[in-house]
């Protein structure tokens, strides 16, 4: 963005050159790319001069060129000019381009030299506007009014006035600074701080007043969602010319092209306050009303390029009572614009959604002055300034009566951001204790208000122009950049403690760990997007889509929800290895899954309707071993993810003994099991349904498991892995044949027998199981084996007699477990 140095001093008042200007507007966060002297026209006019022709014939060898001789008054012979322009005539007074004058067209600067067209000598050029950038107009040569002194320069004749532009590179959340009134707020701030004189002042707008009280176009605002704030004026009997030299010539040295003097006004309040407005012919606006809508999908419309474009129902339109007139916030139309035929206007400054603005934008290829500003964020509460502004200066320049009342409509007030500071913060993240006054100070100088203070900290009120400012990050960047990052010192010191582990660190020691652990039992890691299908939630109950998080602006539909669960995105690795005849497949993930909760969000409560963690997935598939000599072939089941399972709730400090587990019921698996202990439940694992693997076109089972390793990490963070040394006593092992009713699991008689005995008892394995003839009906028959060592002695038949009467007398009590 171009910044024009005088034009910010009509606003500032400060002694800086510009090139300490620009080192300054580096140091505050609006890094200045280049500062460059220029002139309202590109080379200054400099070698053009008022000339007369004083003959004008035909070229003898040309049918379209004429041969001219011009006073250029320099007390010389007249010039020979050959001129193909249509309009050439002698008498005219022109503009000439003598020999060596360099001539810039756009992008493109050529050099006068002398030289022969058809035979004929031309020792310079009659000029377009073309030639000195004032249109694009090649049709024909400038043709001054008789009163032009000849021989005065051109940069005199058209009052060229040099200037240095700074070329600022707004960053996106900037958006406050993208104007010469919003440079020149910030500037002060810094000027404030360093003690430097200054004075900042804002164009004032007391003097408004309606003319008359009638005749105002009316507002109507159908989608407020996309327009919080519309607020417009009628003006009437205006006058629709050029713009006065000062007008044109702030806009030609910023770079823009100066149109007329009621368009003019409106780039000029852009540039001056960020804030985008669009004039309308009221002529065209039938019905005399104006209505902030949406149209038809497909519905064609006009812009001002003169291209026809298809409108979505997504796209805000500015319209009249029986079509469009404007993109709203993006682009104008064709018919609607204000020309040198309009007597009426009708004056736009409103607040846009940022999002209806990108997005329109963006569908329609458009990158506008007005979009950039409405898709980073405009100041909703400076509408009605700015629209009075801009009448002030169309009654001065244009005429007119400024007929009806100023329409506003705002239904819902947005309301002044609050954020809460506290000084340990501020010092901790500059790493610089920073006096509170000067704190107090800073803030003031950037119109941020002081709500509450107390000795920790304070509550403070943003300005709605810093759109950026949500958090107490933000306030403390703030703080910084006008503070100065060179006046935060580099310690000498190295200050570290090299024992101290945070959370963090052992929640990625701990994932590091489990990752070695499960690739080296023939596991391979897998990241997938956590952006997924909407589609994949649309009929689960488990994870119904109302809780996906969604993308406001997704790149498509497949990539539209975050995930909720990690179960999909593995299902599609296995797919993508199963066309490759990769069938036998073990994988892991460690990712972070989301979720949104619509009931939070309807009791208000902002800060938890949206939530994550971490999980950890597990998806085993195909066959455990291959057919060989050794070993026949075997299938992989959910037992041998249960193994896996239990091995990495030993590994973080979770003994078997802890664990709890409970039959469940989704519609993910067609079998499955919830684990967890008696604290809290951490994941499931189960066979995945059919019905979803033949969504994927999977026909062999898929065995899946997810544990939130978040409440994990919590669980075991006061366990600890302990490693004794080999007992030299050996292990007894005594096996019982247990007759139980068939809805006993094996959980139930290990966690029975283990109560039973805690220190000796330390291994229970079922590995026998029957069902069928000479059973009761009901009744099944479990072959359990029962390890028992004394780490200190050699256990003598008397003490395993009575481990094993207690384990048998307390299975029969609590299960009815009998002998067989």
């Amino acid at each position: 963005m171009n910044i024009s140095y005088n034009w910010l001093k009509e606003y500032l008042k400060f002694d800086l050159t510009p090139q300490q200007t620009s080192d300054v507007l580096t140091h505050i966060g609006l890094e200045t790319e280049s500062v460059e002297e220029v002139q309202t026209f590109k080379g200054g006019l400099e070698g053009l001069v008022i000339g007369e022709v004083l003959t004008c014939v035909d070229h003898p060898n040309s049918d379209h060129l004429h041969l001219t001789t011009v006073d250029i008054g320099d007390g010389n012979e007249p010039l020979n000019i050959v001129c193909g322009a249509p309009n050439v005539a002698a008498g005219q007074k022109v503009v000439v381009a003598t020999v060596g004058t360099t001539l810039y067209s756009g992008d493109e600067e050529f050099k006068i030299k002398r030289s022969k067209i058809r035979g004929e000598e031309s020792v310079g050029m009659i000029c377009s506007e073309a030639e000195l950038g004032l249109s694009d107009n090649h049709d024909g040569i400038i043709v001054l009014p008789e009163d032009a002194v000849v021989g005065t320069p051109a940069a005199e004749y058209y009052n060229v006035k040099s200037d240095w532009v700074f070329s600022i590179d707004i960053t996106p959340n900037r958006v406050d600074a993208a104007s010469h009134y919003g440079v020149a707020r910030d500037l002060a701030a810094w000027l404030k701080q360093q003690g430097k004189p200054f004075s900042l002042t804002k164009p004032s707008v007391d003097d408004f007043a309606i003319d008359k009280t009638d005749g105002g176009i009316e507002v109507i605002v159908e989608n407020k969602e996309a327009c919080p704030r519309y607020s417009g004026l009628t003006i009437r009997g205006v006058t629709v010319k050029e713009s006065p030299d000062w007008l044109k010539n702030k806009l030609l040295l910023i770079g823009l092209r100066p149109i007329n003097n009621i368009v003019d006004i409106t780039n000029f309040i852009l540039y001056e306050t960020g804030h985008p407005m669009h004039a309308f012919d009221a002529a065209y606006i039938k019905g005399d009303e104006v209505v902030v809508r949406t149209l038809p999908e497909k519905t064609k419309f006009t812009t001002l390029d003169e291209q026809e474009r298809e409108l979505s129902d997504k796209d805000l339109m500015i319209c009249n009572s029986d079509e469009g007139m404007c993109i709203a916030g993006v682009f104008g139309g064709m018919y609607s614009g204000v020309t040198e035929k309009t007597t009426d206007v009708f004056l736009e400054s409103a607040y846009f959604h940022p999002t209806w603005v990108r997005k329109t934008a963006r569908r329609h290829g458009l990158n506008t002055d007005s979009s950039f500003r409405f898709e980073r964020g405009a100041d909703p509460n400076n509408t009605v300034y700015v629209l009075k502004r801009a009448a002030m200066l169309v009654k001065e320049l244009a005429g007119g009566e400024i007929s009806g009342h100023i329409r506003d409509v705002y239904p819902v007030e947005i309301k002044i951001p609050k954020v809460a500071l506290t000084f340990d913060k501020i010092n901790k993240l500059i790493g610089k204790e920073i006096p509170k006054e000067d704190i107090r100070s800073i803030l003031k100088s950037l119109e941020i208000d002081i709500v509450i203070e107390v000795e920790s900290g304070m509550v403070l009120s943003i300005p709605t122009y810093r759109v950026d400012v949500t958090r107490e990050v933000d306030v403390i960047e703030d703080i910084l950049r006008i503070y100065g990052y060179n006046n935060v010192e580099i310690s000498d010191s190295l200050k570290a403690n090299l024992s101290y582990q945070t959370p963090t660190d052992r929640k990625q020691k701990l994932q590091t760990l489990i990752s070695e652990q499960l690739t080296a039992n023939g596991f391979n890691e897998i990241m997938n997007n956590s952006l997924t299908k909407k589609s994949y939630y649309e009929k689960l109950e488990t994870y119904p889509l109302k809780n996906c998080v969604s993308l406001v602006n997704p790149l498509s539909n497949d990539l539209s929800v975050m995930r909720q669960t990690m179960l999909f995105g593995g299902l599609e690795s296995i797919v993508y290895n199963r066309n490759r005849k990769h069938a036998d497949l073990k994988f892991y993930e460690f990712g972070n899954c989301y979720f949104f909760d619509a009931e939070k969000k309807s009791n208000r409560d902002i800060l938890s309707e949206y939530s994550e963690s971490t999980y950890i997935g597990l998806w085993i598939t195909g066959k455990r071993t291959h057919k060989n000599w050794a070993a026949p072939e075997e299938q992989s089941s959910v037992f041998e993810l249960k193994a896996h399972i239990e091995n990495i709730m030993t590994r973080i400090g979770i003994g078997h003994d802890r664990l709890v587990y409970e039959p469940l019921q989704n519609d993910l698996f067609s079998a499955a099991m919830t684990i967890g202990t008696n604290n809290r439940k951490f994941g499931y694992f189960g066979v995945v349904s059919k019905t979803i693997r033949k969504s994927f076109d999977i026909d062999s089972d898929v065995f899946f498991a997810e544990m939130n390793w978040d409440l994990l990490m919590k669980e075991s963070e006061k366990q600890s892995v302990q490693f004794s040394e080999i007992s030299k006593f050996p292990a007894v092992s005594r096996d019982l044949a247990l007759l139980i009713d068939k809805n006993i699991t094996f959980a139930q008689i290990e966690q029975v027998a283990l109560k039973s005995e805690r220190k000796l008892l330390k291994n229970v394995v079922l590995f026998d199981v029957y069902e069928g003839k000479n059973l009761s009906e009901g009744k099944k028959s479990y072959a359990v084996n029962f390890i028992i060592q004394d780490e200190d002695k050699t256990l003598t038949d008397k003490q395993i007699d009575k481990v094993m009467s207690k384990i048998q007398q307390n299975l029969q009590n609590e299960l009815g477990a009998q002998l067989r």
